[in-house]
């Protein structure tokens, strides 16, 4: 029975009910079957797949043989594995922090009632949405160290040993988190904007009542309410920072030498241009167990904080 408006009363009976359910769960399954099957095929199959040829030898044209922790202890001898490793906690470490203040500061400029904010905020966040490739390639330009006009630049600002950027070993990686970061703030500021327009305005206003200024507003009430968002933007920064491969494969292609050689290229390197197929797996499930032991550990200190 359902109550419709103005008192009237509409009778279903049992089986026309049971039947509106099975519909009802139908429609939803019709929805999310295809994810599921889609994750099931292409995700879920491949890295169980690279679980077991963690501890084969394949080369994609003879049968997998079984070595046991033979990829392992070749990894712990490899130079290019800990180069990579290097160059991955380097890219991490210069990327995680620098978007995360860069995003929020611009969140905090944008969450103001300015002329234009609605412009101003896509047009940072229209970087995100904009190709890769052609992020790289415009960027590559800008960073051509003779005709580029960053050097040109500070060449006029009176610098005369100006950076090689993409073409240094020494700048090559500086110069992808600088692109990685100004690609990646937009997003995130729109995530830090949400969360500031979920933090009640009596809190702003009690603390104008205390006598707060803005610093202390910012430390003692913004901070404090953003930590979930900073949380899931450190989660969601580490992760892809630990995975990064498009950006460097386009501009940089792993170079000079192994300046930006990372995990993830390096076992691009191994799988598909050198069909080492076990040995690639094997370091694939090192960067896994990687990102799932710093995971837990933001979780745990998280935690910790909000107690």
């Amino acid at each position: 029975m359902i109550l419709l408006s103005k008192g009237e009363t509409l009778i279903i009976n049992e089986n026309d009910w049971e039947y509106m359910e099975r519909k009802n769960t139908f429609i939803a399954w019709s929805f999310i079957l295809p994810n599921f099957i889609g994750f099931f095929i292409f995700t879920l199959i491949p890295v169980v797949a690279s679980l077991f040829l963690a501890f084969m030898e394949w080369d994609a044209f003879s049968a997998p043989e079984f070595v046991g922790v033979e990829n392992f202890v070749k990894m712990v001898h490899d130079d290019t594995f800990w180069i990579s490793l290097k160059n991955t906690v380097y890219y991490t470490v210069g990327t995680v922090p620098l978007t995360l203040l860069c995003s929020l500061g611009l969140a905090l400029l944008l969450n103001k009632k300015i002329w234009g904010v609605k412009f101003f905020r896509a047009t940072i966040f229209f970087p995100y949405i904009t190709s890769l490739v052609a992020v790289a390639v415009v960027w590559n330009m800008l960073f051509h160290p003779d005709m580029g006009p960053i050097n040109q630049f500070l060449r006029f600002i009176g610098m005369t040993n100006t950076p090689g950027w993409t073409a240094s070993s020494d700048w090559a990686m500086p110069a992808i988190i600088i692109v990685s970061v100004w690609r990646g703030m937009g997003y995130y500021m729109v995530l830090y904007l949400a969360g500031l327009q979920g933090i009640p305005k009596e809190l702003y206003e009690a603390a104008d009542i205390d006598g707060a200024n803005g610093w202390n507003k910012f430390k003692n009430v913004t901070l404090p309410m953003l930590r979930p968002t900073t949380f899931f933007v450190m989660i969601m920064l580490t992760i892809s920072s630990f995975k990064v491969f498009d950006l460097i494969q386009v501009m940089t292609d792993g170079g000079p030498g192994r300046s930006t050689n990372v995990l993830v290229y390096k076992i691009y390197n191994e799988a598909f241009v050198k069909f080492h197929f076990g040995y690639a797996s094997a370091i694939a499930l090192v960067l896994f167990v990687i990102v799932l032991g710093i995971t837990i550990i933001q979780f745990r200190l998280e935690k910790k904080a909000s107690i």
